[in-house]
């Protein structure tokens, strides 16, 4: 590794290599060769004067790219596409005539791009789909784990950790369909020359529309998609660019929550994330174990929620058929987008796989508020003894007010339960008040929702992606 030049950290720390590779201009020139192949084929196929022998030559060039000669040609003609045309003709020097014909830049450029984009969001997939099925494996195992649930970070009726987990799994659900219908919406460019009408093809095939109309639908064929988009100036409409970024904003987001949630919880010693056994978590306090990982998903997270506005602001200023303005910025913010959401989802993965649950530490959270949750249901106690609701409820306010202030003025134990004992309107002993204190009495449907939720959403999607499972995520730094 140079030491002395700019490295991305996307590359050097947070990507996993088969992303990085998806955006490898090895990748990108590899896929210009198999496009102007289904060109000529095309072409061939349609009845231009194109030979098995000079479609054979550009076959057998179509993996050994001599990155040596389009370099060199590049320095001389200030032109990537074709220099690259330029180097594949020198090694088919038999079909260097008929290479790129009738095409123009964008035939190779915006077409590999949306095939880059394409492979990358399966593999985004792949990978959403097994941190869904950590979290699953997670929330089945905490599903009856009683844990105070907090509104406005204040504790709140309590839930379990499993239902919890479920709340994170739901958001990356939502967005796995974002992401499977936008995938199933990838089309080519196809070859529609200059400025999208086809003009060179209605010289060549001398004006023959039936012919030309069968190119695109060629092209997709052999490229591995349904279809072309019908219609386009120079390049495909950068709106794609602009939905596809949405989809990897809105994991963003999603795995964003779960990271605060995870944060918060780690201090509050609940939940940890995984700490491994020589990790340093401060150089200055030796005994800190930050949620590291969890800071990371979130602090890569902002960085994608906001790069997705690079392409909503290039597609709305595109002048007619096209303006070069789109180059520069595409060249990151496409790239970085997808790098950034594989890293943050190899963390997402590595830290749902290992979480840490203290049931201990939340049973004494739990506890230490519980007497003020169950306010509702010994006041019931109360008026089945024998009470007036309408009394009783203003006795357990005051005496709710009362233990609060012993607790946060005088950082005593919550006494509430010993107050109302001791109050002869609620006719309960301290002991029958002790007994209602069971966390599980107080979680609602907490327990049946996760069940109910992992086999009737999850568990079916898992199925149908069962063929991506198994991913391990691998965590550089």
């Amino acid at each position: 590794m140079s030491t002395d030049v700019y490295q991305s950290p996307l590359s050097e720390r947070y990507a996993s290599k088969e992303m990085q590779y998806i955006f490898s201009p090895d990748m990108k020139f590899r896929t210009w060769r198999k496009l102007w192949i289904a060109l000529a084929e095309t072409e061939k196929e349609l009845g231009l004067p194109i030979t098995d022998e000079q479609i054979e030559e550009l076959k057998a060039h179509a993996e050994d790219i001599n990155y040596d000669v389009a370099k060199a040609r590049e320095k001389e003609v200030r032109h990537d596409v074709m220099s690259h045309v330029y180097a594949y003709g020198v090694q088919c020097p038999k079909a260097k005539g008929i290479i790129h014909l009738g095409a123009t830049s964008c035939y190779v450029g915006d077409n590999t791009d949306i095939i880059v984009m394409t492979e990358a969001l399966k593999l985004v997939k792949k990978k959403l789909v097994n941190v869904m099925a950590a979290l699953a494996d997670f929330a089945e195992k905490y599903k009856a784990q009683p844990t105070l649930a907090f509104t406005h970070f204040q504790p709140a009726q309590p839930t379990t950790v499993g239902k919890r987990a479920t709340l994170w799994l739901q958001e990356f659900s939502l967005d796995l369909e974002d992401l499977n219908y936008v995938l199933s919406t990838m089309k080519l460019l196809g070859s529609k020359g200059t400025t999208g009408t086809q003009a060179s093809f209605l010289e060549l095939f001398d004006g023959n529309q039936e012919k030309i109309d069968k190119i695109d639908p060629m092209i997709a064929q052999k490229m591995g998609f349904k279809e072309c988009y019908p219609v386009s100036g120079q390049t495909y409409s950068r709106k794609v660019d602009t939905r596809v970024m949405n989809v990897l904003a809105g994991i963003a987001a999603s795995a964003h929550k779960m990271s605060n949630d995870i944060r918060l919880l780690q201090h509050l010693k609940e939940v940890e994330e995984p700490f491994e056994k020589s990790q340093i978590g401060s150089s200055a306090m030796a005994y800190k174990r930050n949620p590291m990982r969890s800071e990371r998903i979130a602090s890569l997270s902002r960085y994608v929620m906001i790069d997705a506005l690079n392409p909503a602001i290039t597609s709305a200023t595109q002048w007619f058929e096209r303006t070069l303005d789109d180059s520069a910025n595409k060249r990151l913010s496409i790239p970085e987008g997808f790098l950034a959401v594989d890293g943050i989802l190899d963390l997402c993965l590595n830290v749902a796989d290992g979480l840490v649950v203290y049931p201990k530490v939340i049973e004494k959270h739990m506890l230490s508020e519980l007497p003020f949750m169950a306010t509702e249901n010994i006041m019931m106690d109360a008026v089945k003894a024998g009470g007036d609701r309408q009394e009783l409820h203003e006795r357990i306010r005051e005496l709710s007010m009362e233990a609060g202030k012993t607790v946060k003025e005088e950082g005593k134990e919550n006494n509430l339960l010993e107050l109302i004992a001791a109050d002869p309107a609620f006719k309960l002993s301290l002991e029958e008040l002790q007994n209602s204190m069971e966390p599980a009495r107080y979680i609602g449907r907490a327990k049946e929702q996760t069940e109910v939720f992992l086999k009737n959403v999850i568990a079916p999607i898992l199925e149908e992606n069962k063929a991506l499972l198994g991913v391990k995520a691998v965590i550089n730094v």
